[in-house]
C-alpha cells in the first residue's frame, strides 16, 4: 500500500497563507513530501492586500506602505520582481509631501512657527514611548517624570496627554489669544496635538489611543530607511509569491465555517481496518463540503477569531457544544489572548475632483488641491461649525494621492471608519465638501468651488472575511498575548500528558501572531515562514 503524504491545508490566501504555501511547496523535495492546499473564502487572493485602479490611477484599498526598506522582505521581493518602478501613476508615488498646508477650523492658515513646536513635541513623546529617543536630556527628564507616574500600565493616550500638560507647564501655561481670532494659544495647540493623535490612530488602528497599551509600544519594531509604496501595486508581491504554486492548489470561494480537531487521544475517531484516511483535523465549508487534514495553518484575521469565540460564548447558554469556529473550543490561553488584543478598523476614502467649469477665471490652477491638514475645534466647543459632520472631525488630512493629482485621499479610524462604510456617495461628497468649505476660504472674486464626481472607499469593518484592518496591543494585553497567538495546538505541555494526540494539528499565522512586527505585511510574511518551517522541522526536513 502506498503511504499517504501528510496533508497540510492553509486557511487564507493572504500574505501569511501564501508565504507558508510558497515555502512548503518550494523547499527542495517538499513537492513529494506533502499534499498541500490553500483554501480562501473570498474570490481573490491577497487578503488585506487589495490593489485597485480608480479613474486611471493605481491605488491600494488595503496595505499601502513598505515600512522601512532596510531589511524588509517585502522590499526585497518588490525589488527582485521590478515592482518598484512604473510608467503608470500610483498612490503616494512621491511619498509624503513636505508641502502641507495646515488650516484651523474657520479658515485660519497656520504658520510653521505655530505647528512645528507641537509637531516636535508629539514626535518626541512617541519616540520616547517607542524606545527610540536619544539625546535631548531636558526632554528625557520630562518624559521620565511622565513615565514615573505609573504610566507603564496605562495607555499611549494618557501618556501623550500628560506630555502635553507638561509642555504647557514648561511654557508657563500661556493661554492668551495671541492674535488668532477665535482661537486661544492653548486651544490651538491642543487642536494641533489632536490632529497628530488622529494620524496615530490610523497608524495603529486603535480607534481610541486610550485603548493602546503604553508598556508594549517599545516592543514594536520598525525597519530602517524610508517608507515607500509599490509602483506596480502591493498585489504584485502577492502574485509573485503565489506564482510558483501549481493551478488548483489555491481554491477560491471556500469559506471555512467549522474547524474540528482532536486535543485528546480519547477523543479520536480511531480508524478500523477499512479506514485508511484518518486525519485529525476536519474543515467544514459554507458550501456544505468538508476536507480532512493532518495539519491546518489558520491565517484568518484577529477580527474573525474574535467573532469565532464570541459566537461560542453567546451560544453557551443554549448548551450548543458545536458552536463557534473551533470544535472543541480553543483552550483558554488562546481565547484569552484573542479577547485581550486589540483589532481596529481603518478605512481609506478616495474622491475625484471635478474639473473646473469651462471659462472659469482661475481654471488653470483650480484643479490643484493642497495637502491639507485639518485642525478642528474640540467636539464640545461652542465655536465648532455645526454643519461639519461628526465623522469628519477626527480626520487628520485630505490630500492628493501624488503631487497635483485630482484624486484625493483621506484616512479614517475607529467609529468614524465604521460609519463611513454605511454612507452613500452623496452623503460622503456633501460631508467632505462642507468640511472643506469651513477650512478653505475662496480667493476674492473666485467662482470656483471644490466639487467631487466620484467616490471610492474601503469597507474592512463590515467585510465578514476580515471584520477589521489590523491588530494592536490593547491596554490589558501584552506582547505575551501575541506569543500565545502563535502557539500551535495541541499545546506542547499538554502533549506530555497526552502524547498520543497528533501534534501540530492547528498552527496560527498572520500579522496578529508576530510579537514585534504585528499589524504589518512583513509581520504576516515572517509568520507564514515561521509556521512553514515549524512543519518542515516536524518532518525532519532541514530548511533555511
Amino acid at each position: 500500500m502506498v503511504e499517504e503524504k501528510p496533508r497540510i491545508v492553509i486557511i487564507g490566501a493572504g500574505m501569511a497563507g501564501l508565504t507558508a504555501a510558497n515555502k512548503l511547496y518550494t523547499a527542495a523535495g517538499s513537492k513529494d513530501l506533502f499534499e498541500l492546499a490553500v483554501v480562501e473564502g473570498g474570490e481573490r487572493i491577497g487578503g488585506r492586500i487589495n490593489t485597485a485602479e480608480f479613474m486611471g490611477d493605481r491605488i491600494e484599498m488595503g496595505a499601502t506602505w513598505i515600512h522601512g526598506i532596510g531589511g524588509s522582505p517585502i522590499h526585497k521581493i518588490a525589488e527582485q520582481i521590478n515592482a518598484l518602478h512604473s510608467n503608470q501613476p500610483w498612490e503616494c508615488m512621491d511619498g509624503y509631501s513636505d508641502l502641507r498646508t495646515t488650516v484651523a477650523e474657520g479658515g485660519l492658515e497656520l504658520s510653521p512657527a505655530t505647528v512645528d513646536p507641537i509637531s516636535s513635541l508629539f514626535k518626541k513623546l512617541m519616540d520616547f514611548a517607542q524606545g527610540k529617543i536619544t539625546g535631548d536630556s531636558n526632554f528625557l527628564q520630562q518624559a521620565n517624570n511622565i513615565h514615573g507616574n505609573g504610566l507603564e500600565k496605562l495607555s499611549i493616550g494618557a501618556f501623550l496627554r500628560r506630555g502635553l500638560d507638561l509642555y504647557w507647564v514648561s511654557n508657563n501655561g500661556e493661554i492668551e489669544p495671541n492674535g488668532c481670532g477665535e482661537w486661544t494659544k492653548k486651544s490651538l495647540e491642543e487642536a494641533i496635538f489632536a490632529m497628530y493623535e488622529n494620524t496615530q490612530r490610523t497608524y495603529t488602528s486603535a480607534g481610541e489611543l486610550s485603548t493602546l497599551d503604553y508598556s508594549s509600544e517599545s516592543e514594536y519594531q520598525m525597519f530602517p530607511g524610508e517608507e515607500i509604496t509599490i509602483a506596480k501595486g502591493y498585489l504584485s508581491v502577492i502574485e509573485s509569491i503565489a506564482s510558483v504554486l501549481p493551478p488548483g492548489l489555491v481554491q477560491l470561494g471556500k469559506k471555512v465555517i467549522k474547524i474540528e480537531w482532536q486535543p485528546e487521544p480519547e477523543g479520536r475517531n480511531i480508524p478500523n481496518d477499512t479506514q485508511t484516511d484518518f486525519r485529525p483535523v476536519k474543515l467544514h465549508f459554507s458550501d456544505g463540503s468538508d476536507m480532512s487534514a493532518d495539519h491546518v495553518i489558520v491565517t484568518v484575521s484577529l477580527g474573525v477569531l474574535k467573532a469565532g469565540i464570541q459566537q461560542r460564548r453567546e451560544s453557551d447558554s443554549d448548551s450548543d457544544s458545536d458552536s463557534g469556529l473551533f470544535n472543541p473550543p480553543l483552550p483558554s490561553f488562546k481565547t484569552e489572548a484573542i479577547s485581550r488584543l486589540g483589532f481596529g478598523v481603518v478605512n481609506k476614502l478616495f474622491l475625484r475632483l471635478a474639473p473646473p467649469a469651462a471659462g472659469a477665471e482661475d481654471s488653470k490652477n483650480s484643479n490643484i488641491f493642497p495637502c491639507l491638514n485639518f485642525v478642528f475645534h474640540r467636539p464640545d466647543s461652542e465655536l465648532r461649525r455645526k454643519k461639519i459632520p461628526w465623522w469628519m472631525r477626527r480626520t487628520a488630512s485630505l490630500h492628493p494621492i501624488y503631487q497635483n493629482s485630482s484624486l484625493l485621499q483621506s484616512w479614517f479610524a475607529g467609529e468614524e471608519a465604521l460609519h463611513l462604510e454605511k454612507l452613500s456617495d452623496e452623503e460622503i461628497i456633501n460631508g467632505v465638501s462642507t468640511t472643506i468649505g469651513n477650512f478653505l476660504i475662496p480667493e476674492p472674486n473666485s467662482n470656483y468651488r471644490v466639487k467631487f464626481t466620484k467616490v471610492l472607499k474601503s469597507e474592512w469593518g463590515s467585510d465578514p472575511l476580515f471584520l477589521g484592518s489590523y491588530s494592536y496591543v490593547a491596554v490589558g494585553s501584552s506582547g505575551e498575548d501575541l506569543d500565545a497567538m502563535a502557539e500551535p495546538l495541541p499545546r506542547t505541555e499538554n502533549r506530555e500528558s497526552s502524547p498520543e494526540a497528533p501534534a501540530l494539528q492547528i498552527l496560527f499565522a498572520g500579522e496578529a501572531t508576530h510579537r514585534t512586527h504585528y499589524s504589518t505585511t512583513h509581520g504576516a510574511h515572517f509568520s507564514g515562514l515561521r509556521e512553514a518551517n515549524r512543519l518542515l522541522h516536524h518532518y525532519n526536513y532541514n530548511c533555511v
